[in-house]
């Protein structure tokens, strides 16, 4: 099923709070990243219901060193048990925020996008 458009809106605090945990690690473009995230908005979703979207950034924006692709940062998240239930993408194109995942492995979709105390990072090697 192809992304459904939605009018532009911004990040809500749950997709901010994820990028900006995901994007806190170092990698080459990440500071280029990081300050798209208050341009960046919401323009589709992947699903009903889906915590997964397509994101646009507004010009004028940075653009990181990047094409296209995953960042390089692992996202996983673990249950309150800390077994691991999915994980976080986030999608650059042309250098620019254009994507964030939430790839679950449990039966249900998640509700809700994860606290970052339930994500742990690792650099994708």
């Amino acid at each position: 099923m192809p992304p459904a458009p939605v009018d532009p809106r911004s990040l809500n605090a749950a997709e901010r709070a994820v990028l900006e945990h995901i994007l806190a690690s170092d990698f080459t473009g990440s500071s280029e990243l990081r300050s798209q995230i208050g341009q960046a908005e919401v323009v589709a979703t992947w699903s009903p219901g889906s915590m997964s979207v397509d994101l646009r950034v507004l010009e004028p924006a940075s653009r990181a060193p990047l094409n296209a692709g995953l960042v390089p940062v692992g996202a996983h998240v673990l249950d309150e048990l800390g077994e691991y239930v999915g994980e976080l993408l986030v999608w650059i194109e042309d250098g620019m925020l254009a994507g964030l995942e939430y790839a679950w492995i449990t039966d249900e979709m998640p509700a809700a996008l994860p606290t970052v105390e339930r994500i742990r990072l690792t650099p994708d090697l």
